[in-house]
């Protein structure tokens, strides 16, 4: 990835550029829900364009009806993917209860792949990190948050997805790129960023600089108290830049021990929010 077509500012995006929305046919899955359980859905594989790339991402919509469904645009970890298992884990419960999850494979990652670039960007979260590397992670981040940005964009050209309603969640990488999409794309009404932290990156990257450009909308923070890989030091950084209204959940435990009762927390946080029913 090199350092391209940079926007003049996060409020302009790339709306200039054709959004070249593709759509795949629509499938019923049977998805495994956080708790083991089987939940069938209905899975459409959708693309677009976003500075010059093709963006791939997914789409899982309730078994039935045809909406149009709230929106929950979900987020994956650094190394993972849009078909990530824990994607489904968590998302497809949420699902079942009536919303509709969006997903896509941020740059770097799943489709869009660069296993050396991948490598850099991961070094260039490190404090020492080579000047290559910082320049690399900066960029898949203005990258990505374009690509949200264009997320949305093809959200509101799908009849089933009521675009009006739409909330965040992050998880990992997906909630510190998140921090700085949401800041500055009106279309989310709340977000919830979990296992992110602040600190890292250029100052229009960097989730600390930006997150407090969310407020007033709603904000969720679930971090884990033992985490090895964003430090509660980060997190607490993160926190306490963003404005009001927000929430702090800690759970005991590291980077991948979210226990299911953070999970319960961001689906109650997210159905009030987006007014959907079901506990």
């Amino acid at each position: 990835m090199t350092a391209s077509h940079r926007p003049a500012s996060w409020s302009e995006g790339w709306s200039g550029e054709p959004l070249g929305l593709w759509r795949g046919a629509v499938t019923r899955i049977e998805a495994t829900g956080s708790t083991g359980g089987s939940v069938d859905l209905r899975e459409q594989a959708i693309e677009f364009s976003s500075r010059g790339d093709r963006v791939p991402g997914r789409l899982l919509l309730p078994r039935e009806g045809r909406g149009p469904f709230p929106v929950v645009l979900l987020q994956h970890g650094a190394g993972g993917c849009k078909s990530a298992p824990y994607i489904e884990q968590i998302g497809a419960p949420w699902v079942e209860r009536g919303v509709a999850l969006l997903c896509i494979d941020f740059p770097l990652h799943g489709a869009r792949r660069n296993p050396k670039l991948l490598e850099l960007m991961q070094e260039g979260r490190n404090p020492d990190a080579s000047p290559t590397a910082r320049t690399v992670r900066d960029d898949c981040v203005r990258q990505a948050v374009v690509d949200l940005r264009r997320t949305l964009d093809a959200a509101e050209k799908i009849s089933e997805l009521d675009s009006d309603r739409v909330a965040y969640v992050g998880l990992s990488l997906g909630a510190i790129i998140g921090a700085t999409f949401c800041a500055h794309d009106p279309r989310p009404c709340a977000a919830a960023l979990a296992l992110g932290g602040g600190g890292f990156g250029a100052p229009d990257v960097d989730p600390a600089k930006q997150v407090g450009r969310f407020a007033p909308r709603p904000l969720l923070f679930v971090n884990g108290a033992r985490d090895e890989t964003v430090p509660p030091a980060a997190a607490k950084r993160l926190h306490e830049a963003a404005g009001e209204p927000k929430e702090i959940h800690w759970f005991d435990g590291g980077h991948r021990e979210m226990p299911g009762a953070a999970i319960k927390k961001m689906w109650l946080f997210l159905a009030r929010h987006l007014e959907v029913g079901g506990a």
